[in-house]
């Protein structure tokens, strides 16, 4: 998986950025593009720990 940035350690600034990006991801509508916005330890709704 490569990097994108902005990555940590977060300012305030760049943690808003980081954010809308994986929700810009995410309202595309395209999986391919919403899976780049998880990481690889990211936990969702259908994880049963949750």
């Amino acid at each position: 998986m490569t990097e994108r940035p902005p990555l940590p350690p977060f300012t305030r600034e760049t943690a808003i950025q980081k954010v809308r990006q994986a929700e810009d991801a995410w309202n595309s509508r395209d999986p391919e593009r919403a899976a780049l916005a998880c990481s690889v330890d990211s936990r969702g709704l259908s994880d049963p720990g949750l």
